[in-house]
This record gives structure tokens, sequence and C-alpha cells, in this order.
């Protein structure tokens, strides 16, 4: 079978080998429209005041990861991962899909920057429950938002720690946000978070099972779109990625967090407490999907990835 033809402004790379023809889209080479800001807001429910203000930051980031889930799906369903606005907002928001920190903050991104703010994308690494000799992949993009000479930290795409607030870029402070107490530690040597020693590093950490807890680490430094583009081919195409062998699905609640890992459905409070449960059939998945994170696929959809192991 053939492969479809790109769209406008995309330049692809391919590489075939004797099982199959894989496709990536590589690079989008021309401007996009803005983002359909009424659109989105009905999607994220919030009817809030638009200006550029931390509390509008933080009621639009409230709603949003309350609103759109975390996943990977269409990962283990081997369709690509665009990040041209335009296919971005047709899958958060038109068809109502989730996605991964590629595809939240992108959308986030041009959400704030209509609005007025000034946005810049970071670059940073995934440490949930990773031991601190391990260095992972710089795969990860968040942002920092600059407001009145002060600046503040928004993710609301690392899953089932997304932030529901944003962060002030201040270092060894407790932070309180609508689920868990956050701080940022700086490691290393830094004068404020203007220069640092080239192995110094930020580590975002958050408060829960009476501990701090790694979530990511990073330096401050620009994520600029090519670096985007590969990193989310690495995440969403190359077999080493995690997203590749196991289903994740997050969403943040008034409650606290519901998270699909593989099998186990996990309930967690804002008191640290945890229920879980293990989901014995694929359409129990479909079912679960649909009830907890609202999200809709055809009966008899299965998804590969070995880490399910079914009965």
């Amino acid at each position: 079978m053939s492969a479809a033809p790109l769209g406008a402004g995309e330049r692809a790379y391919e590489r075939r080998d004797n099982r199959s023809a894989e496709r990536y889209h590589l690079e989008v080479l021309t401007p996009s429209a803005p983002i359909d800001l009424s659109s989105y807001f009905h999607r994220i429910g919030y009817a809030g005041p638009r200006g550029a203000t931390v509390e509008v930051l933080s009621g639009i980031m409230a709603a949003h990861v309350r609103s759109i889930p975390f996943e990977n799906l269409d990962v283990l369903l081997g369709r690509p991962i665009s990040l041209a606005p335009e296919d971005i907002a047709r899958k958060l928001i038109t068809e109502r899909r989730g996605g991964y920190c590629f595809e939240h903050n992108t959308l986030l991104l041009h959400v704030l920057e209509a609005l007025g703010f000034t946005v810049v994308p970071l670059s940073a690494r995934v440490r949930i429950q990773q031991p601190r000799e391990y260095i992972p992949a710089r795969t990860h993009m968040f942002l920092r938002v600059e407001l009145g000479g002060e600046s503040w930290l928004a993710d609301v795409g690392i899953g089932a720690l997304s932030l529901a607030a944003p962060l002030k870029l201040e270092a060894d402070t407790p932070q309180p946000t609508p689920h868990e107490l956050r701080r940022l530690v700086r490691e290393g040597e830094w004068t404020g978070f203007a220069q640092r020693a080239p192995d110094a590093r930020v580590i975002h950490q958050a408060y829960f099972a009476d501990t701090w807890n790694d979530v990511c680490e990073f330096t401050l430094e620009r994520m600029p779109e090519i670096d985007r583009v590969l990193a989310n081919w690495y995440t969403s195409a190359h077999p080493a990625s995690h997203f590749k062998h196991r289903l994740i699905a997050a969403r943040a609640t008034d409650e606290g967090r519901i998270t699909l890992v593989n099998r186990e459905l996990r309930f967690r409070g804002h008191q640290g407490r945890t229920e879980t449960r293990q989901l014995a059939t694929p359409d129990e998945l479909l079912a679960a999907l649909a009830e907890h994170f609202d999200l809709q696929f055809q009966p008899g959809t299965r998804f590969e990835c070995a880490a399910l192991d079914w009965p």
C-alpha cells in the first residue's frame, strides 16, 4: 500500500526494510493558522478572563489538565504524531483526544502566545521513578512564561504529575498546587538562574507518599523547533522509546488523579490515599478509557503493547 501524500509544508524521511515502510514527519515548514481560542476554552471548560496574568495562567492550566488527558495511544496504534498546530488542535480539541508533552505543551504555547503571554519552550529529562545515576534522554518539553519581571514554569504534559498551576522560578521553596506540593532544587554552581556551571541542573520535585519525588531535570535551555521535532520522532517512533512498550493515560480531577499504566488503573486522592484495580480484558480497557479519560475507541480496538500482558 502506498503512503499517504504529505501535507502542505511538510518534509518526510522514509526508511524501508524487508517488512514495511515507515514514514516520519520531520519538519513543518510553513506557518500555521492560529489556535481557535473559543474552541480550546470550550474544550477545557474555561470561562474566565483572558488577560496575560498569573491568575489566568493558573486557571487555564487547572482546566486543561482536568479536561485533556495525557496518553500515548496513537504510538501504540502505529500512527505518526504531528506537531503542526492545526494537527494538534484537531486531535486534542476537535477529536477530543489527548496526547503527550509535545502535543499538550505546544497547544498551550500557542494559546498563551495568542493571549499576549511571553513564552519560551524549554527542554528537560523526565526523572519519574528513575535513579539519579541514570541519564534519560532529553525528550521532554515544557514552558517558561515571563510575567511582570518574574519567570513561571508551566507543564501540562508530564503524565500523572502534570501541573495544575504554574511554578515560580524560585529555588528550594515549597510551592503549593491544586494537587501536590512542588519545589525546584538547584544542583551544581548557579548564579541565580542566569548562569551555571556546565554540570549544573535544576530538579523539579513533587511531594507525595511522604517524600520528595523527582519529576524532571532541566538547565533552562531553550528547545527550538527542530529539537522538538527530533525528540518527538524519538519518543513516538524509536524502538527504544518507553512509549512503544507501555500504555499510559492520566488525568487530574478535583479529587486527585487517575492514572492507567498498562492494565493497572490507579486513583490517588489529595491526601495520598491510593486505590488500584487490574483490568482483565481488552474490552474492559476500552471501557476504562471511555469512562475515566473520555477517550472513545471503536469496539475491538487493540493496542500493540506486550506489557499489557492479558491473562
